[in-house]
Parts: C-alpha cells; sequence; structure tokens
C-alpha cells in the first residue's frame, strides 16, 4: 500500500510510462501480423527480443522511480551547489566584514598589549615590596594607629615579565592562597606605610589591577573608594582599572594605606588565589592619568573578541530571520538562532563583568555555570534539523539530557555534569554520521558543525591533545574559544545564505 501511495503521487510519471507501454505493445502487434511468412521466423524472434528488451526498461525506469519516492522520505533533494549572483555578492560581503573585523581586532590588541609608556611609569612608583598581611575584619585596622607589627607580611615583588593566566596583565603575584592561607575565603586586609614626595602638589593612587574579589583602599584611616560592594551584604564585580585622589595635604608626607580585601566563600580554589594579584601605583595627577588610560587599553583589549563576536553572532541572526521567509530549512533556522542567543549572551558576559559593575561576579558565575546547557540542547535540536527528516529519538535525548545536566548543576554533581557532556558529545557524532549519509551541503554542513562542538566541548576534546586553553598575542589573552568561534561566525553566515538563496533548496521538504 506504501508503494501504490507513493506511485500516486507521480501519476505524470506513470502516465507517460503507460504510455510507452501501449506503444510498444501496438508495434509489436502491428509487426508480428506482418511476419507471415515461415522465412520470418528469425524477424518474428528479434521483434519478440526487442519486446523483451522494451520491457525490461520501462520496468527498470519504474522501479528507479519507486526507489527515488521512497528514498525521499528520509533524505533531502540534493542542493544545486552552484552559486548564483546574490549569494555570491552576500558571501564576499561576509567574508570581506569578517576580515575588517578582524584587522580591527588585531590592531586592538597590538595597542593593548604594548608595555606602559617608559616615561610614565618612571615618573610613578609602584608599591611592590613587603606588605603587612592579616586575615580577618576591624574597621580599626584602617587606622595609622594600628599596631601592624605581629602581622604576617607578603611581598607584592613581581618576577620579571610575570603576568595573569587570563588578560595578560603585568607585574602579577600570587595571592594569599600561595602564602600560606590555602582554604582561606573571606575578610583580609594589606598595609604598608607610602611616603608622598613634594615636587607635585597632587597625587593619585591606582588601584590593583586584579583582586579576589572586591576591595576598598584607605589612606590614614580615609576611604577613598572601593571596587564593588564588601559590606555585610557583599556584592564584588569584576576588577577594573581605578583612580583614587590622595588628598592634597599628602604631598609631602608619610603616610598609611591599607587595602581591605574580601573573597566570596563560594569562589573556587585557585592554587595562587585570594586578594591582591598586583600592587598599586602612586603616581602625580597628570602622570597617574595616562598610566590609568593603558591599564584601560590593556583592559579592553583582553575582552574585545567577547564583545564583537556576540555582537557578530546577533548579526548572524538578523541574517537568519531575514532569510526566512527564502528557505525551507526554517526549522533548522529557528533552533540555529536560539543557539547563537544563547551562545552570545555567554560571551558577553565575559566583556560585562570585566568594563562594569553591572553584574556581580555571583550572577556571572551561575550564568556561567549552566548557560551552556541550553546553548548546547538548541544545537542538538538544530541539526537534527538539517536532514529532511529529523529523528524523535535524537530530540527527546536532547532534551532528556538538558534537564538532567540543569539538575546536576543544582545539584553540583559534577560527575552527572562531565557524563551528560559526554552523552550530549555522543548525540553530536550520531547528527555528524546523519549528515555524512544523507546532509545537504555535506563538507560545509560537517566543517559548521564540527567547529561548533569544538567550542562547546573544548575540554573533553582539546584539553587531552594539549591544546592550550588561551594564547598571548601581543601580550594579551585570547582563548582558544575565541579562536574557534572566529570560524564558526563566517562559516555559519555561508550556510545560511545557501540554505536562502539555493533554488533546488526550495524543493526541500521538511518534517
Amino acid at each position: 500500500m506504501e508503494v501504490e501511495r507513493l506511485l500516486d503521487q507521480d501519476d505524470a510519471t506513470l502516465r507517460r510510462i503507460r504510455r510507452d507501454l501501449r506503444a510498444e505493445d501496438a508495434r509489436h502487434r502491428r509487426q508480428c501480423d506482418r511476419a507471415e511468412k515461415p522465412e520470418a521466423h528469425f524477424g518474428r524472434e528479434r521483434i519478440r527480443l526487442e519486446w523483451t528488451v522494451c520491457t525490461s526498461r520501462v520496468t527498470l525506469q519504474l522501479s528507479c522511480k519507486v526507489i527515488t519516492l521512497v528514498a525521499s522520505r528520509d533524505n533531502p533533494i540534493p542542493m544545486d551547489t552552484s552559486l548564483d549572483a546574490p549569494q555570491r555578492r552576500r558571501i564576499v560581503v561576509i567574508l570581506v566584514t569578517t576580515l575588517v573585523i578582524l584587522g580591527g581586532v588585531v590592531a586592538d590588541l597590538a595597542t593593548g598589549g604594548r608595555p606602559d609608556p617608559p616615561p610614565l611609569r618612571a615618573a610613578a612608583t609602584l608599591l611592590d615590596g613587603v606588605w603587612r598581611f592579616r586575615t580577618g575584619d576591624d574597621p580599626h585596622w584602617a587606622d595609622v594607629a594600628t599596631d601592624d607589627h605581629d602581622w604576617e607580611t607578603i611581598d607584592l615583588t613581581a618576577s620579571p615579565g610575570s603576568h595573569d593566566g587570563d588578560v595578560g596583565l603585568p607585574d602579577y603575584v600570587g595571592g594569599w592562597m600561595a602564602h600560606g592561607h590555602p582554604d582561606y575565603r573571606g575578610y583580609a586586609w594589606y598595609r604598608r606605610a607610602v611616603t608622598v614626595p613634594a615636587t607635585d602638589p597632587s597625587w593619585d593612587i591606582l588601584g590593583p589591577t586584579l583582586v579576589d574579589e572586591g576591595y576598598e583602599l584607605y589612606w590614614n584611616g580615609q576611604l577613598l573608594g572601593r571596587s564593588g560592594r564588601i559590606d555585610a551584604d557583599p556584592r564584588v564585580v569584576g576588577t577594573r582599572p581605578m583612580r583614587f585622589a590622595l588628598p592634597d595635604s599628602a604631598a609631602g608626607t608619610r603616610g598609611v594605606l591599607a587595602v581591605r580585601v574580601f573573597m566570596r566563600p563560594s569562589s573556587g580554589a585557585s592554587a595562587d588565589g585570594g586578594g591582591m594579584h598586583s600592587a598599586p601605583i602612586l603616581a602625580p595627577r597628570p602622570v597617574a592619568a595616562g598610566l590609568h588610560r593603558a591599564q584601560w587599553a590593556r583592559t579592553v583589549a583582553g575582552y574585545i573578541a567577547d564583545a564583537v563576536e556576540p555582537m557578530a553572532m546577533f548579526a548572524l541572526i538578523a541574517l537568519a530571520l531575514l532569510s526566512a521567509s527564502r528557505t525551507t530549512y526554517r526549522p533548522w533556522i529557528a533552533w540555529a538562532c536560539v543557539a547563537l542567543a544563547f551562545m552570545a549572551s555567554r560571551r558577553l558576559n565575559n566583556a560585562i563583568t570585566a568594563w562594569s559593575d553591572l553584574q556581580s561576579l555571583t550572577t556571572y558565575a551561575w550564568l556561567a555555570t549552566w548557560m551552556w546547557v541550553p546553548a548546547v540542547a538548541a544545537w542538538a535540536l538544530a541539526w537534527n534539523r538539517w536532514c529532511a527528516r529529523s529523528w524523535r529519538t535524537v530530540d527527546v535525548s536532547a532534551l532528556v539530557l538538558a534537564i538532567t545536566a540543569i539538575v546536576a548543576i543544582a545539584l553540583r554533581s559534577a560527575n552527572v555534569t562531565r557524563d551528560v557532556r559526554l552523552a550530549f558529545l555522543a548525540l553530536f557524532v550520531v547528527i555528524a554520521a546523519r549528515i555524512v549519509r544523507g546532509g545537504a551541503m555535506r563538507i560545509l554542513a560537517l566543517a559548521t558543525l564540527a567547529s561548533i562542538v569544538a567550542g562547546l566541548f573544548g575540554g573533553e576534546l582539546l584539553d587531552p591533545l594539549g591544546v592550550p586553553g588561551i594564547w598571548f598575542p601581543f601580550g594579551i589573552g585570547v582563548s582558544r574559544t575565541q579562536y574557534i568561534y572566529a570560524i564558526v561566525i563566517p562559516l555559519l553566515g555561508v550556510l545560511i545564505v545557501r540554505t536562502a538563496s539555493s533554488p533546488a533548496g526550495a524543493a526541500r521538504t521538511d518534517s
């Protein structure tokens, strides 16, 4: 019954085949009627052979048609691989735009990665060396009269060329966990005496550029400023370059600089975490302004990719939505847009946290913990629809794994979370095998899928290969995920253009 239903779907072809059969039958009968003599025996045999060949040919055509109709239920109709003029123009625009943006990012990395201007550093004083240190909290520890002789000491002198492992911030030193307090989280204080020269009337303190996690800075017991809020209800934010003005009376005097630091109890463990990772800088006001700009240039460069790539992903969403009316890959387009939105939001959180105090570190950590789940699930649902017929088992598996991952994250079960990620990887392998067997534009689709999976599962796929998590071109940290997304974005753009513009794509049957 299924074959009959499929045959009925192409009545025109079947009617043409029946006409061919009737014509061949009529010609055969006419030729047989003319063959009346005995010596025409061999002629009749020749005619009978021709009839057999003709019937076999028509039967073969009919069989091929049935097979094609049945196979088309699970595989997409092959797309035209040629590029029309609109496609070529859009692809050229995507590639040129990618190169221009890449050039701008590289220029910003080169600018931000330059050392501080030597004349400015020569006019400033890096307040490294030995500081007094004590865990705990007492507001009186900011006062000049506090006796700190029995406090511990921490040397904030950085090794030559040292930098942090993320952005590339210079003058990096280990925190209190590397100085005898490996499990401590909470409040701590740093103190040291500072002599302010009388050569300039106005002086500033440039705050430490990297602190775990919030801090307040005091001069002779007077609060100069803070990063975040570390009172009874702390709200810590990402450390960014900050400049604090010393009182006008500070010039030509000696005072006490105190730094109160807070690290959340929920912060992750680190071999050298906790407290200040770079020393403050004392500088005349004009010099401090120049150094402050240099610090900001470095901070912006450290997260420029985390701002540019999400913007490019949102641009891809706009391109996909504008192309939706011209494509029959709408289910793939829809889920790809959902996945891109989550990926872009996740990456943009890095820049928002580093450049502003709009988002607390608690919120940032919470979002970073689970936002990969809907992104991965949405990509699984999207690529399951790349072939003409999606598999319900893949959809159900993706949703079950997503729910399991969220529950595991809520229960803080690292083992279950790891197993869920491996199961998602296996699911993408199944999807890739489907595309190899019957997907359109196999090479482009597989290259895009492989790049996305490499970006989402770097820990599982690239760490065992020894691929570094961060490179430092121009002295600024760029993560491997950022490199991968720089490949994913143009590939997705080309793929969206191809699905929207190909004439053959319009004939595709979705299910």
